[in-house]
C-alpha cells in the first residue's frame, strides 16, 4: 500500500495502541466510545483507511458502531478489524456477518495485529487496483459514442425485457432490423449477446 495508512482505533484505554501503531508507519487517531468515533468520521469522510474497533466500550458498544457504520453509505466499505476479548465462536461469527473485516481476540501479540492490518489494508488496496482496472478497461475498448441514436434506443428496450419482435412494433421496423442493430451493438461494445450488452451498458451509465 502507497503512502502512511491512516487508522482509527476506537478503544477506552487506547494508549497501547496509539504508542505503538505509530513506530510502524501508521497515522492513529483515537475514540474513546461508538459516539465518538462516528463523529469523527462524519467530520473526516475520506481520512481512515482502517478501524480498529473494541466490542465493549461505554455509551455505545462495538456491535452497535460497527452496524452503524455498514449502514453509512459513506463508510459501509470502510474495513474494521473487531478487538475484543470475547473468543467465542457464535459471536465471531456474529461480527463478521455484521460486516467485520477480521477479528483479534485479547490478548494478543502485536505482530498478529499488525499482520492482519497488513493482510486487510493489502486485500482492499487490491480490490481498488482491480476496479480501477476494470474502468481503464471499460474506457479504453468501448467507445460510447460509437452508438447510434437508434442502437441506443435498441439496448434501452433490451435492458427492459423486450424482445425482438417487441422492439420492432415499438420502433415500427423490421426484425431484421432489430437484428441488424443488436449485431452492430455486439460488435461495438465488444460483447456476444444481449445479457453482457445490457450489463455493460448499466456499468457504464449507458442506460438506467
Amino acid at each position: 500500500m502507497n503512502g502512511i495508512a491512516s487508522i482509527l482505533v476506537v478503544d477506552d484505554n487506547p494508549k497501547y495502541l496509539k504508542d505503538a501503531l505509530p513506530m510502524y508507519g501508521y497515522e492513529v487517531s483515537v475514540a474513546q466510545d461508538g459516539l465518538e468515533a462516528l463523529k469523527l468520521l462524519k467530520d473526516n469522510e475520506d481520512k481512515y483507511d482502517l478501524i480498529l474497533l473494541d466490542v465493549m466500550m461505554p455509551n455505545m458498544d462495538g456491535w452497535d458502531t460497527l452496524k452503524a457504520i455498514r449502514n453509512n453509505p459513506k463508510t459501509k466499505s470502510l474495513p474494521v478489524i473487531m478487538i475484543t476479548a470475547v473468543s467465542e465462536d457464535q459471536k465471531i461469527v456474529s461480527g463478521l456477518r455484521i460486516g467485520a473485516d477480521d477479528y483479534i481476540v485479547k490478548p494478543f501479540i502485536l505482530p498478529n495485529l499488525l499482520a492482519r492490518i497488513e493482510a486487510v489494508l493489502r486485500r482492499v488496496n487490491w480490490q481498488n487496483e482491480k476496479l480501477q482496472k476494470s474502468e481503464k478497461k471499460i474506457n479504453k475498448d468501448v467507445n460510447i459514442d460509437a452508438l447510434t441514436p437508434r442502437e441506443k434506443e435498441v439496448l434501452s428496450l433490451l435492458a427492459k425485457g423486450a424482445n425482438n419482435q417487441q422492439i420492432a412494433d415499438k420502433m415500427s421496423v423490421q426484425d431484421v432490423t432489430v437484428k441488424t442493430h443488436l449485431n452492430s451493438i455486439f460488435k461495438k461494445l465488444k460483447v456476444s449477446n444481449r445479457t453482457q450488452a445490457v450489463l455493460l451498458a448499466m456499468e457504464i451509465n449507458l442506460i438506467n
